[in-house]
């Protein structure tokens, strides 16, 4: 069952209506096809003239859209092998950063993102994709393990942010965080990172500073979410559509601002609604990227990342 964010009302009055007529049909066996054919036509073209022209803030509800696919899911659907492996080897296990070695249509690859979970118990199990210190030390160890394999790093990325309860604090939140950061930027290895859902602050950086950063059509990437900023600058969080605007948090123009370099074409409506077609895509362009990227020795890739984050700004 589809799931209907506010601005797609319209849309879920549409698509409601065609369900109940192709139900009549079925037990009144009547012809109705080419009415039903009209209203699928409309539905489509309503669809597809509302995602084209969707404000930063309907692209915030879309990339935290519950049914949106999480990291679990392009696992199962593209990648193939999937080894996880657990642990910082200091503390313990985090489930909001999952990782291990993996295989993307025949090659190998680590292979490392947020999980956010789908249902109530496995987003409380996974804690809603927000890592703590021993998340982040974890997918440091995994980006070293990778760095001796000689295999490049994947990286998918959705967040609101790191964890920022105290017991994060306690055990070094923000020198996990930029320890993870500094691994991503030493790594001798091509590294692709795609931001799918969320990308929040140091939370998101941290497995994102890679020679190529990519982000889905209607994700979201920013230091801090609209109605963090909000609620610092007008003392609201109703203000969230707003401070959305005034953040560019959106993939195009974070593409126009050179933070990110390549924005994935998403399925009409939402990657949600074509979970598959959308891994499809992903893999697609992360095997263009490797192919790219695998000409590279490790100084010109160290090389790459270092002018790719100073032209920044």
């Amino acid at each position: 069952m589809i799931s209907y964010l506010e601005f797609e009302k319209p849309v879920a009055a549409l698509e409601t209506r065609i369900a109940e007529l192709r139900s009549t049909a079925e037990s009144d066996s009547v012809d109705i096809s080419s009415e039903l054919a009209r209203l699928e036509a409309k539905s489509a073209d309503m669809l597809a003239s509302t995602y084209a022209s969707l404000t930063p803030w309907q692209k915030t509800q879309v990339a935290r859209h519950p049914a949106r696919p999480h990291f679990r899911d392009y696992v199962a659907a593209i990648f193939d092998d999937f080894m996880p492996l657990g642990g910082d080897r200091l503390y313990g296990e985090d489930q909001a950063i999952l990782g291990g070695f993996a295989t993307l249509r025949g090659r190998k690859v680590m292979l490392i993102g947020h999980e956010k979970g789908n249902d109530t118990h496995s987003r409380l199990r996974h804690n809603f994709g927000m890592g703590k210190p021993e998340g982040y030390r974890k997918a440091i160890r995994l980006m070293e393990m990778a760095g001796r394999f000689g295999l490049p790093v994947l990286t998918l990325v959705d967040t609101s942010g790191a964890f920022p309860g105290i017991e994060a604090e306690e055990r070094g939140q923000a020198e996990a965080i930029a320890r993870s950061t500094e691994a991503c930027l030493a790594l001798p290895t091509p590294m692709v990172s795609t931001i799918v859902g969320e990308g929040g602050s140091g939370g998101a950086v941290a497995l994102a500073s890679a020679e190529r950063v990519l982000m889905l059509e209607h994700a979201i990437y920013s230091v801090i979410s609209p109605e963090g900023c909000a609620s610092i600058l007008w003392r609201t969080a109703e203000k969230a559509p707003q401070a959305a605007e005034a953040m560019k948090v959106t993939a195009q123009d974070l593409k126009s601002l050179g933070v990110i370099d390549r924005i994935v074409p998403e399925p009409i409506g939402g990657a949600q609604r074509d979970p598959a077609g959308m891994a499809e895509k992903l893999a697609e362009v992360l095997c263009e990227e490797l192919d790219q990227l695998g000409q590279l020795d490790a100084a010109q890739i160290r090389q790459l990342r270092e002018n790719r984050f100073l032209a920044i700004g």
